[in-house]
């Protein structure tokens, strides 16, 4: 085989894998990560000088996220797996996430909730995504009620790239910050969805209605030099991915 041949099926092999479901999704079972590399990957989420004093959520794929590491300053880090807007359960997302303590209280048990139902076996994809829009009409779960951040800073992410109805997942690095927008849309805000500038995400008014959406965020990205850096810093959690799953390889 030569050399161009190769390196052709090699990019193939890479390219199947990273926009493919992995088999078993439909099961609807969590695979679960090396608890060393989950917690570090969790915590890139954060800016560095929050990192050592944050509580770290970890998956168990029987029960759901369990407290590894109880912090002091009030920032909790996960990677989330199930986006319950898209009704749907899959093994490829991993979206590296931290909240403060506004988003603590209003948006992570929403992150909780959904992993334990998902871990039960006991509901399927649209009874998890029924039982959360029931639970946001009934008051259960509510939009934060004051200005706050959530992190996603991590080096690398893997996750929806548009809104509930396309189904399309990449792996890709962006750090960014998310300020907390809820009921707001983009044409609010004066922006567009996914341009480099800020841009509103709320995919729960996708599925809720237009501006209904309690958990919506104006989405920044890093500056570049914060971005270089933290990419920088990251090199070698980005080898230690890329080893445990090419669905972590991005070039």
């Amino acid at each position: 085989m030569g050399a161009d041949r190769a390196h052709y099926f090699v990019h193939m092999k890479y390219l199947i894998l990273l926009l493919l479901p992995l088999c078993g999704c439909a099961q609807g079972r969590f695979e679960k990560m090396p608890a060393d590399l989950e917690t570090d990957w969790a915590k890139s989420a954060l800016p560095p000088d929050l990192r050592a004093d944050a509580t770290v959520f970890l998956l168990d794929p029987a029960k759901g996220y369990y407290v590894a590491h109880q912090g002091t300053n009030g920032f909790v880090c996960l990677i989330g797996r199930t986006e319950w807007e898209w009704g749907e359960f899959r093994n490829d997302l991993f979206t590296p996430i931290a909240f403060d303590p506004e988003g603590v209280k209003t948006i992570f048990p929403v992150y909780r909730d959904v992993a334990a139902m998902r871990a039960s076996g006991k509901y399927t994809p649209l009874q998890v995504k029924d039982t959360v829009i029931s639970r946001i009409h009934r008051g259960q779960y509510v939009a934060p009620s004051r200005n706050g951040i959530a992190y996603m800073l991590a080096p690398l992410m893997r996750v929806y790239t548009g809104m509930p109805g396309d189904t399309m997942v990449m792996s890709m690095h962006m750090p960014h910050y998310m300020f907390y927008a809820p009921y707001v849309n983009n044409a609010d805000a004066g922006t567009v969805y996914g341009s480099d500038g800020p841009f509103i995400s709320n995919p729960g008014s996708t599925v809720l209605g237009d501006k209904k959406g309690p958990f919506g965020y104006y989405i920044v990205r890093a500056p570049s030099d914060v971005s270089t850096k933290l990419m920088a810093d990251g090199q070698d959690l980005l080898k230690r991915l890329e080893a445990y799953s090419p669905l972590f390889y991005v070039r």
